[in-house]
């Protein structure tokens, strides 16, 4: 692959330059990681490079996509229903297998109260430590414990890969049969250097109409997680937006 960005034109800070050039090297890995960990808001280089994968939704209205992704769990992920459906907002929930087969009652309720199941990896694995073969399997074991829990539709597979790391050669092999969601807004509820207020104010400033917000509904975000989400919730409502699944 050769492509080189002009990254100070894209607005991209120095440090951010010398981090973005570095997942160029790694054995053909994307940028998807070192660009989009770094930043609230994806680049708009990232959906340029990969047209294919859902980053921003198009839309017509004020509608705002909620998606928590590493559930289901005890306690966090009721929490987070709780608060979706003082609102009536729908979301979208990626799954880890493990977590489907080892709560399955709290991914039926999920289900029960309108929103979608999609596939987050069985065993939360990083695409660059395995083979292509190797993560697919991990992908199919988590799509199996989705459908034991009726979590599959009509509608195309949804998949998003943990870390946001693929590579060109996962990227081909999963498209056919999945749609790659990704995001446009990090909420970083999951870092325990942010305090809950700067993490709402930030998740704020760049969410809006059509936005992917990805939250976590794990124990290492759930600090942030019970100031934000509630929070973001009535904000957007206030302004007139609604939440949908994908």
């Amino acid at each position: 692959m050769c492509f080189k960005p002009d990254f100070k034109k894209l607005g991209f800070k120095r440090k951010s330059i010398s981090r973005t050039r570095k997942g160029f090297d790694r054995k053909g890995n994307t940028l998807l990681t070192y660009l989009v960990l770094r930043f609230h808001k994806t680049p708009p280089l990232l959906p340029w490079l990969f047209p294919n994968v859902w980053w921003k939704r198009p839309v017509a209205d004020k509608t705002i996509f909620l998606t928590f992704d590493d559930g289901p769990i005890p306690v966090v992920t009721p929490f987070v229903l709780e608060q979706l459906a003082a609102y009536q907002a729908k979301a979208t929930f990626f799954c880890v297998g493990e977590n489907l087969e080892r709560y399955p009652g709290i991914a039926r309720q999920v289900l029960n109260q309108g929103h979608l199941l999609a596939n987050h990896t069985h065993q939360h694995v990083k695409a660059w430590n395995l083979s292509p073969a190797a993560y697919r399997s991990q992908i199919h074991q988590c799509q199996m414990a989705l459908e034991k829990v009726g979590g599959t539709t009509n509608q195309r597979k949804l998949f998003r890969p943990p870390h946001g790391q693929l590579t060109w050669q996962h990227l081909r092999m999963l498209e056919p049969e999945y749609q790659i969601v990704m995001w446009s807004t990090l909420t970083y509820d999951f870092d325990a250097t942010l305090s809950p207020e700067k993490c709402l104010a930030k998740a704020i400033s760049v969410t809006g109409p059509g936005s992917v917000v990805v939250f976590h509904d794990s124990l290492k975000a759930e600090r942030n997680l019970r100031y934000v989400l509630p929070r973001l919730l009535r904000h957007f409502s206030e302004l007139g937006y609604s939440f949908k699944t994908l």
